[in-house]
């Protein structure tokens, strides 16, 4: 089976990821605010999002392109401060449709966040949520900043690829090392 990964990214961390799942895959990686492919011609699709504001960033690409996600196994990965959970859930069923989410295989990595390499209004909105926030850990992540990137965390992702492609990639043949 071919496959490819469509990501789309604003600070980086996605589009981090995508690299490394393409490289320990051989898939190729396409930007979806950039690249004009069309995902109708893979067998199957790998697809990267932030969440930004409590949405998956390329949630419009995704209802537009519908038609061909929904028709092929696919592999969604989102990328965030959140990890897996309750309100990493909601979120996704708030931006996507059911059917597209219940054919997906979902994989939370966490990502980075430098409040200096933010724009300025992303800047003052973590600002505002950072000091309304009731979670401490969470309030100072998003005042201060954290990172948790590890290419590590794609080594589930890399499997299922694998059984996808019926190839057998042991663990250590993905040269996966952490950070």
């Amino acid at each position: 089976m071919e496959g490819a990964i469509f990501f789309s990214s604003r600070y980086g961390s996605t589009a981090q990821y995508a690299q490394w799942i393409g490289e320990a895959t051989d898939l190729p990686a396409f930007d979806v605010d950039e690249a004009r492919t069309d995902p109708s011609g893979y067998d199957f699709l790998v697809l990267g999002s932030p969440v930004i504001y409590h949405k998956l960033m390329f949630h419009k690409w995704a209802k537009k392109n519908f038609a061909s996600i929904s028709s092929k196994p696919t592999i969604l990965f989102s990328v965030s401060g959140a990890g897996a959970g309750p309100k990493l859930d909601d979120w996704i069923a708030g931006c996507l449709p059911a059917e597209l989410i219940s054919h997906m295989e979902h994989f939370a990595l966490r990502g980075r966040q430098n409040p200096a390499d933010l724009g300025w209004y992303d800047r003052v909105m973590l600002i505002i949520g950072g000091l309304k926030n009731p979670d401490p850990v969470a309030s100072r992540e998003e005042l201060k900043g954290f990172d948790y990137m590890d290419k590590s965390s794609i080594k589930p992702i890399v499997e299922m690829i694998a059984q996808l492609q019926g190839d057998k990639i042991a663990g250590s043949e993905m040269h996966l090392a952490s950070r």
